[in-house]
């Protein structure tokens, strides 16, 4: 029979390529957990995809492939917000409620589905989606508003842009009183036992007590300031989850549920 150690190697696991999932999988490259899976690196739609198809075995999955996808979900890390997130932007010309058509960054599907969210209840606004490339410019030629996430988001400097910007995680907890909760770790029944929580949790951990390595090591890369990079991922982000963050998703998943697919 083979050790809990041998089964977790062979488990093949999808990672998001997002300056935001590093400290999630920093453990995994740099820590006691190297070695134990099979990593790999694509888009939040493209990891959902690769678990629907049997391509992984675990992967960071959007909140909102949960009401689509049945896979089990591994408690105590993710990708959640307590307050602006700063990656998750809502770019319009016109008032929110004047929104008819959103231009959406096609690598994003819970962003969608929060947006669609929050654009109803706070705003009654139900918009026609289309699905574009992160290109703000180009996606407002089409649209009445853009919704941009992730390091393109991130490169975005909100302050002079000439339109209405919501960020959607302040938004949404400003709303709500709760966190938000963009992904979460996730697999396969078949795939998912209890001992995988302390691992991906421990790399977790690994990485925000090596911020400082983070910093170095992604800043240049991607675009950002070590001041910047450091501000989002110890400021913005909540990557450990608890109680608050899962009663977050569940209503996130309630609301999205309500509204149906986009």
């Amino acid at each position: 029979m083979s050790s809990p150690a041998e089964r977790l190697r062979r488990l093949r696991v999808c990672a998001v390529s997002y300056l935001n999932t590093v400290p999630l999988v920093w453990g995994m490259l740099h820590g006691e957990q190297q070695g134990r899976f099979d990593l790999e690196f694509l888009s939040p739609s493209e990891c959902a995809d690769k678990l629907e198809s049997g391509g992984a075995d675990i992967g960071i999955v959007p909140s909102s492939e949960l009401l689509r996808l049945d896979l089990e979900v591994i408690p105590g890390a993710g990708i959640a917000c307590q307050q602006a997130v700063r990656s998750i932007l809502l770019v319009s010309k016109v008032a929110f409620a004047d929104i008819r058509i959103l231009a959406a960054d096609m690598n994003s599907r819970t962003s969608v589905q929060l947006a669609r969210v929050l654009l109803a209840r706070n705003h009654g606004a139900e918009p026609c989606i289309i699905w574009a490339r992160p290109d703000l410019t180009a996606m407002l030629r089409t649209a009445d508003a853009a919704l941009i996430i992730g390091d393109p988001a991130l490169r975005l400097d909100v302050a002079s842009l000439p339109y209405r910007v919501s960020d959607l995680g302040a938004e949404w907890t400003a709303t709500t009183g709760l966190p938000m909760v963009f992904a979460v770790w996730a697999g396969q029944k078949e795939c998912v036992t209890p001992e995988l929580e302390a691992p991906f949790l421990a790399s977790c951990r690994f990485g925000m007590s090596h911020l400082d390595e983070i910093v170095r090591a992604e800043s240049r890369g991607r675009g950002f300031s070590e001041e910047f990079t450091r501000a989002y991922l110890r400021d913005n982000l909540c990557l450990e989850l608890g109680e608050r963050e899962y009663q977050g998703l569940e209503l996130f998943l309630r609301y999205a549920g309500e509204l149906g697919p986009a």
